[in-house]
């Protein structure tokens, strides 16, 4: 019997995981984003998957699965924490490697280019130590191999949509202490709980005194969803459109005069085809300069300074 749910767990697992199909156009600049990705950075999945669908609804967001970026190999200080990172990641040590926790793989260690067709965002802790960074990382570390928490994604479903007439048994067990299986979580409670463990706020509840003092207190993590690390106004948002509206190409939309001239300074020019400079000539015995090689005028406009030779 215990085989036989083990198979139809399987069965379900991956039905709901199974990835749709790819967009057409890819919505962010992949390979700019993974250029401008720092440890300790969130990235945010809008997933393709069912089980992504159903968290989409629940939370009422695009996304989905939430990812810590922990850098490559080489990026991680302590060499234990790197050797436990090469126990678990075979691949390539330049690879560039997040932290994630899956539906059907548990709590893993992969790279970040399988995400490279997805539409991503990139969540910076602004002012965040790397001290604690660090230790953000070696937390999340620590959870190698932990289940994914299904439980908790119905709980979370029950929390967003309170319904009444299900039996007490049933109802969410999101504040209940120590409950369920203490190996088993989601990708953005674990997250929620590295931070936590340096103090860094996410959403914080914050108290006012009635002397003015100002206390900050955490919330339960196992309430945060991945929107949360969007939301945050402790989280710097970075994102790279697939095609920029102001900035792809700028450089050549520069005033570049169309001859060959090299410019040394106001007063000299030369054409690298015709007059090379003598390197003994001193400023004296420079040649006239010719008229393809002339100077041209700097007193014309303060914007465009150089479009047309001097008279």
């Amino acid at each position: 019997m215990q085989a036989f749910l083990q198979w139809l767990n399987d069965i379900a697992t991956d039905w709901l995981i199974k990835d749709g199909a790819l967009p057409p156009t890819p919505l962010c600049d992949f390979k700019r984003l993974q250029f401008e990705l720092r440890p300790g950075d969130i990235v945010l999945v809008e997933g393709r998957s069912r089980v992504a669908e159903v968290i989409k609804v629940i939370t009422q967001s695009p996304w989905s699965h939430s990812a810590l970026y922990i850098g490559r190999l080489y990026d991680i200080a302590d060499p234990d924490l790197r050797s436990i990172i090469e126990y678990h990641y075979d691949g390539d040590p330049e690879d560039q490697l997040i932290l994630e926790a899956l539906m059907g793989k548990g709590t893993i260690i992969s790279s970040i280019k399988n995400y490279r067709h997805d539409h991503l965002r990139i969540c910076r802790p602004e002012g965040l130590s790397p001290d604690d960074t660090q230790h953000v990382i070696a937390y999340t570390l620590k959870h190698l191999g932990w289940d994914y928490d299904i439980r908790q994604i119905l709980d979370l479903a029950r929390f967003f949509f309170p319904w009444s007439f299900l039996p007490r048994r049933w109802r969410s067990s999101l504040f209940q202490h120590n409950v369920g299986n203490p190996t088993r979580v989601v990708c953005s409670t674990l997250l929620a709980e590295a931070f936590g463990s340096v103090d860094f706020p996410i959403l914080p509840f914050i108290d006012r005194g009635d002397d003015g003092s100002v206390r900050f207190f955490k919330r339960n993590p196992r309430l945060f969803a991945p929107r949360d690390f969007d939301y945050s106004p402790y989280f710097n948002i970075v994102k790279y459109p697939f095609l920029g509206i102001n900035d792809i190409g700028l450089y050549r939309r520069l005033p570049w005069g169309n001859e060959e001239v090299v410019y040394n300074d106001e007063r000299h020019s030369f054409d690298p085809g015709v007059n090379l400079p003598d390197a003994s000539a001193n400023d004296d015995e420079t040649p006239e300069p010719t008229e393809k090689t002339k100077p041209y005028s700097f007193e014309r406009t303060r914007h465009f300074p150089f479009l047309r030779h001097k008279e």
